[in-house]
């Protein structure tokens, strides 16, 4: 009878191991539509692929496949490698990411593991724009704005968002991307962001029963802004989830009436 149950323990516990990789290594988008009653109508919709913590991961073809001719630009929330990973596969990675669209990057605590400065090279000779306190702005036919801001590593105080708002068109639709979702915790009612775009928390990556010290990823309005933190492409210290599986988005926005 003993011997029964450590081999159905065994058994479970093999299991749910394999579910644990499988999670770890899903190719998931999750899509979302967000309206605004002041998004510029001339620009229709502008639609994101936003990817964050993608560290030891290889981005995988079909997750190409799946966005290419679909979004309008690519975000990458930070954490694009660590400490051990290859330039190589850095430079994979990002080659891949370019066939989707123009490639915007912040920095994450774990980018600054590795030679950040060879990696600031990469950035450049790859013509990926890295907003590093900085804003990108776009302008419709009509004149319409739209402003992606994004800020250093909120870890080591690197962020400046002042600097970046002051680099945004002051009179246009603000999106923020920060590796760090607490950069929210700096926003005012008058720095009119409307969306943040975050990771670092993986989701809390392993729940147990329920468990984790960190949320599970999702999207939050809150006071002055809405917030998305992403569970995140990849893992740290073990390639495992559980209850946070992994995840990229495709984000579309346009005008519409505010959802709660």
């Amino acid at each position: 009878m003993i011997w029964g149950i450590i081999g159905l323990m065994f058994v479970g516990g093999i299991l749910l191991l394999i579910y644990m990789i499988r999670e770890a290594f899903l190719n998931k988008v999750a899509e979302h539509e967000l309206t605004f009653p002041d998004f510029p109508d001339s620009f229709g919709k502008v639609t994101i692929f936003f990817i964050s913590d993608i560290h030891r991961r290889v981005v995988s073809d079909l997750i190409i496949q799946k966005i290419k001719g679909k979004a309008d630009f690519v975000i990458i929330g930070g954490d694009l490698t660590e400490k051990g990973v290859s330039f190589s596969q850095v430079k994979g990675n990002l080659a891949k990411l370019k066939q989707i669209g123009p490639v915007y990057f912040v920095w994450g605590n774990n980018d600054y593991e590795v030679d950040f400065r060879k990696l600031d090279a990469t950035f450049l000779d790859l013509g990926i724009k890295v907003l590093d306190n900085t804003a990108v702005t776009f302008e419709s036919a009509k004149g319409d704005k739209i402003s992606l801001l994004g800020v250093d590593d909120c870890g080591q105080e690197r962020d400046r968002l002042d600097f970046a708002l002051m680099d945004a068109e002051e009179n246009s639709f603000k999106i923020l991307a920060s590796h760090f979702p607490e950069i929210t915790d700096k926003i005012l009612p008058e720095h009119n962001i409307r969306l943040v775009l975050s990771g670092h928390t993986h989701g809390g990556q392993i729940h147990i029963l329920g468990y984790s010290p960190f949320e599970k990823g999702r999207i939050q309005k809150l006071e002055n802004t809405i917030l998305l933190i992403s569970n995140g492409y990849g893992t740290t210290t073990v390639p495992l989830r559980l209850g946070a599986p992994a995840e990229t988005h495709l984000i579309t926005l346009k005008r519409g009436p505010r959802r709660s």
